[in-house]
């Protein structure tokens, strides 16, 4: 808002005086020539008023008539004008806060040759101010100050001093451009300096009272004097928060309901506390002066700065069912303020009671045992209890059935099932159950650690399985260094001996678990012998074994590496088992060869009794060690019924099923299509020769140097098979030859 003081008499009165003011002369460039004086021209001055002549140009060579003035530069010939005796003239209103001076140039010249009189002087113009701006603040302005601050203490913007600052535009070098500052309400708690600087006026400013204030503060020009502008602004206080209130309780008592089974450092339940400071500079304190409580709960403040109680222990129905005790809030604050409420409050605690699962003695159970000691029981039992007030039963349980350990559902008491093996298994984890004796009772839980103590029930082993000697070695000569490993934990100190004493090597027991081998003789050559096998005792002190180790022959290098080595002959032994189950595997052959051959003489004297009733002629068939229709087929048998066919159940003499057996004679006609009729009556008849019989002549023979013996694959030209070569395979085929091969001619026969 902005008040203007004066009106239009004032300023033509001020416009007046300064027209009339001289100022110094102004130094030209000739000074006997030019007489200068500072020409004057107030802003806003009215133009076509008669004291529009403002001021005069001076030469003292001017001639009236004969020479004149010129002017040239800001403003010459339009703003300003000048006549030919120098009379300088205004034709536009000024405003000195646009332009405050003018610089031009005069001249003196000859009216008729227009030629220069004298040189032309350089001269300026100054426009004079009047008081036709009001100040202007730059806000809008915002201040803190800090409650309870001293008197005197300065009104901040953030954190510099709040300047409450304004501008005039008139020249500050008058009266018209000065300002001073003045409030016009707030005057009893602020106060304004002549910069704008805003300070407190008392010491008692309270937040909590009053917290913020807006006070105007009026700018006025032309100070000490009843006419000029003035201008107001609003500044907009606030009064900043400290600790200066002192935290109390809302109410004098809390009741808490709290279930026993509640969780370990879960919320049990809130106080609440008031303050009217601001919640950043609250920093109330929590105090409870009983110990018992102070070791079950532990009071912590939330985020609007309230008591919270957290569980520290667990809580038992049937121990304590109900807590009551004080609790005090305090507060550091920075100001000496006045407790205006309740610094305590009562709390209790209510216990409800609830049905718990079953509470084992210990959290978890660690036992031990040796390994391979069954049946044991454990001394210690697992125990647990109801904590209830009914105090029900307990049942205890291993649902595990791969654990190791059984329990005794009454009295805990634990025991193993079977013998345990460390070197299989070192420790085993069992769940334990604890069970209500009752209807869908609770269940509780327990971790039980079997711990297997190792004892020495392993014999040691050799690390090493074989080791060489090169055919270079000399007697004395060190084959290597012999040590042992045991399944145990504790292996002890192993000890070394040959368990037959050897003429090639010896064994020297270091005393530190390990051995050396060395060499007696030389001389050793792979040709001679591949390998040598030593029996080596070795013993832990308790139990002890019997290692066998291959000592290789080989060709070396002159480092001592060996190339060649002689390949061992590996020895394959065979068990009890298999041994018995071989003698089985024959025994059951022997048996199903004497039942076929039982059941072949059987058939065999059948066939020969029916053949003697039928008066047929059989023909012994020679033996000659060729496979066919069976184990029998290479010993001599008399062919039944040959040359016979089978007709409604009795033998008819004929020909017989396999005549012409000694030499058969070419014939014409397909041989295969016979083979099929005979085969076709064979199959029918129980009584016959099996089939692998006439296989003899149908399909044996491919492949052998003889070639095949049969008449099948003999073409029915009637042209004489050839079977000579018999005669040439000595004795053993004489008969043979004598069935199958040619007549020979008196003389040519080798017998």
């Amino acid at each position: 808002m902005m008040t203007v003081c004066g009106g239009a008499w004032g300023l033509q009165l001020i416009a007046v005086a300064l027209l009339l003011g001289v100022g110094e002369a102004v130094t030209s460039s000739d000074p006997t020539s030019w007489n200068w004086r500072t020409l004057y021209v107030g802003e806003e001055k009215p133009v076509g008023d008669p004291l529009d002549q403002f001021g005069t140009l001076k030469n003292a060579k001017f001639i009236r008539g004969k020479h004149m003035f010129k002017i040239a530069g800001e403003g010459a010939n339009t703003i300003f004008t000048v006549n030919d005796q120098g009379d300088m003239f205004l034709n536009l209103k000024l405003d000195r806060e646009k332009k405050a001076t003018y610089h031009l140039t005069a001249k003196l010249v000859d009216k008729q040759s227009n030629v220069d009189v004298d040189k032309p002087s350089n001269f300026s113009i100054q426009v004079q101010d009047i008081n036709d701006n009001a100040p202007v603040f730059g806000g809008p302005y915002t201040g803190f100050i800090q409650e309870m601050s001293p008197k005197g203490a300065t009104v901040t913007a953030t954190s510099n001093a709040l300047a409450v600052k304004a501008t005039d535009a008139d020249d500050t070098s008058t009266v018209n451009g000065l300002v001073e500052y003045k409030l016009l309400n707030g005057t009893d708690f602020f106060k304004i300096d002549g910069n704008g600087i805003i300070t407190t006026n008392v010491a008692n400013l309270d937040r909590e009272t009053t917290s913020q204030y807006q006070i105007v503060v009026q700018a006025k020009d032309m100070p000490g004097q009843a006419i000029g502008f003035s201008t107001t602004t609003t500044v907009t206080i606030n009064v900043t928060d400290i600790n200066d209130n002192l935290s109390t309780f809302k109410k004098t008592q809390y009741i808490f309901s709290v279930r026993e089974d509640m969780k370990v450092e879960s919320e049990i339940g809130t106080v609440e506390v008031e303050d009217a400071d601001e919640e950043k500079n609250k920093n109330p304190k929590f105090q409870i002066e009983n110990a018992v409580i102070n070791e079950l709960l532990e009071i912590k403040q939330d985020k609007q700065k309230n008591g919270v109680f957290f569980l520290k222990q667990p809580l038992d129905y049937e121990t304590t069912n109900r807590y009551a005790f004080t609790v005090f809030v305090t507060e550091d604050i920075v100001k000496n303020s006045h407790v205006n409420g309740n610094n305590k409050a009562e709390v209790v605690i209510k216990v409800t009671d609830v049905d718990e699962p079953p509470v084992f003695t210990k959290r978890e159970y660690n036992i031990s045992v040796p390994e391979e000691k069954f049946p044991h029981e454990f001394p210690e039992p697992i125990n647990a209890k109801d904590p209830d007030r009914i105090n029900r039963p307990i049942r205890f349980s291993i649902e595990d059935i791969s654990c190791p350990v059984q329990i005794d559902p009454v009295s805990g008491k634990l025991s193993l099932k079977e013998k345990l093996d460390r070197e299989l298994t070192r420790e085993h984890r069992c769940q334990v159950t604890a069970e209500e004796d009752i209807q869908g009772g609770k269940k509780s839980y327990v971790m039980v650690n079997l711990v297997v103590i190792d004892i020495n029930d392993n014999a040691p082993k050799l690390n090493i399985e074989e080791i060489y000697v090169c055919e270079s070695d000399k007697r004395g000569q060190v084959l290597g260094t012999l040590t042992a490993t045991d399944k145990d934990e504790t292996n002890g100190v192993f000890t070394f001996m040959l368990a037959r004493q050897s003429s090639n090597f010896s064994l020297l027991d270091n005393k530190n678990g390990t051995a050396t081998l060395t060499l007696k003789e030389g001389r050793f050559n792979t040709e001679d012998s591949g390998e040598h096998l030593l029996e080596i005792k070795v013993t832990d002190g308790k139990q002890q074994s019997l290692e066998r180790l291959r000592v290789l022959v080989c060709q070396c290098n002159s480092g001592r590496t060996r190339e060649y080595c002689k390949p061992h002959r590996r020895q394959v032994g065979v068990s009890v088992h298999a041994l018995i189950t071989i003698l089985l595997c024959i025994v059951t052959i022997l048996v199903i060869v004497i039942l076929l051959v039982l059941r072949q003489r059987y058939r065999k004297d059948t066939l020969v009794t029916m053949g003697k009733m039928s008066g047929e002629i059989h023909e012994q068939l020679v033996t000659y060690d060729e496979e066919g229709g069976g184990e029998m087929d290479t010993n001599g048998y008399d062919v039944s019924i040959l040359t016979s066919a089978r007709h409604d159940g009795s033998l008819l003499p004929g020909p017989g099923l396999y005549a012409m057996v000694k030499k058969p004679q070419a014939c014409k006609g397909d041989m295969a299509a016979m083979i099929e009729v005979k085969k076709d009556e064979a199959d029918h008849d129980r009584d016959g020769i099996p089939y692998d019989t006439l296989h003899i002549y149908g399909y044996e023979g491919p492949g052998s140097l003889a070639g095949s013996l049969s008449s099948l694959g003999s073409s029915s030209s009637g042209d004489s098979l050839d079977y000579d070569f018999l005669n040439d395979w000595g004795p053993r085929f004489r008969t043979l030859a004598e069935l199958y091969g040619v007549d020979c001619y008196p003389g040519d026969c080798p017998y």
